[in-house]
């Protein structure tokens, strides 16, 4: 059964239903980081390091030195700068000793070696900043404007503009994926935590990654939805 919008006789749109789907599992993934990190943020790692000085040794375990590691506002809003070599990590993160901690400090060191050992999908994705910005910011208000001026010119516009920040989601899964995997290689070979510790901390690694894929997932619906209200209308 279908129903009247602005431009005529539109069918029922099954995207609806995934783009429901996708919202639901990013906020199961949320919710699952969340509850993981707290299950092993109690859980305090024998090596006795603070997070800090685990990004320290695997930093220069690796070869990478010049990075400053410095302390930032908020919860889990760790992350690593390229432009200015700083790893910033959350009140949570910095100082505490626990599995959690350490991986997800880790996880940031690994993109300080990926930057060091120019790591291709790091690099595009650092490139892609500017334009992915400008697509944003603007992506919404073309759409807006030419759904309600009529002006299809203007929606596809939007829609190239928005289709810049989904392939930018592409890009980042193998770099989320890739830092995440040298963290726990680095933490392994280098004897930082055990394997029984070292399940705990990709546990809450695996469960971060889950969030950008459902930001992926959410992004390539809103995505198809646009390009097929666009050729109804064209």
């Amino acid at each position: 059964m279908g129903y009247y919008g602005f431009y005529g006789y539109i069918g029922f749109d099954w995207t609806y239903l995934f783009l429901l789907g996708a919202i639901i599992l990013s906020m199961v993934a949320s919710a699952k980081v969340n509850s993981t990190y707290s299950k092993y943020a109690r859980v305090m790692a024998r090596c006795g390091l603070t997070a800090e000085q685990a990004v320290e040794r695997v930093l220069q375990a690796n070869g990478v030195y010049g990075v400053s590691i410095a302390r930032t506002a908020g919860h889990l809003t760790d992350n690593y700068n390229p432009k200015t070599n700083v790893i910033s990590l959350s009140q949570s993160v910095y100082g505490s000793s626990s599995i959690a901690a350490i991986g997800v400090a880790c996880h940031e060191a690994g993109h300080a070696i990926q930057h060091e050992r120019g790591y291709a999908p790091a690099k595009l994705r650092m490139a892609m900043v500017p334009v992915t910005n400008i697509g944003a910011r603007f992506s919404g208000l073309l759409l807006i404007l030419g759904f309600v001026l009529g002006v299809m010119g203007l929606v596809w516009a939007g829609i190239a503009l928005f289709s810049l920040t989904t392939l930018f989601q592409l890009v980042t899964l193998p770099t989320e994926f890739d830092a995440s995997h040298r963290a726990l290689s680095s933490l392994s070979e280098y004897g930082l935590l055990s394997e029984d510790e070292l399940k705990g901390t990709k546990k809450v690694l695996s469960a971060a990654a889950m969030t950008y894929v459902a930001s992926l997932a959410v992004s390539l619906i809103m995505l198809t939805r646009y390009i097929n209200i666009a050729k109804r209308n064209d």
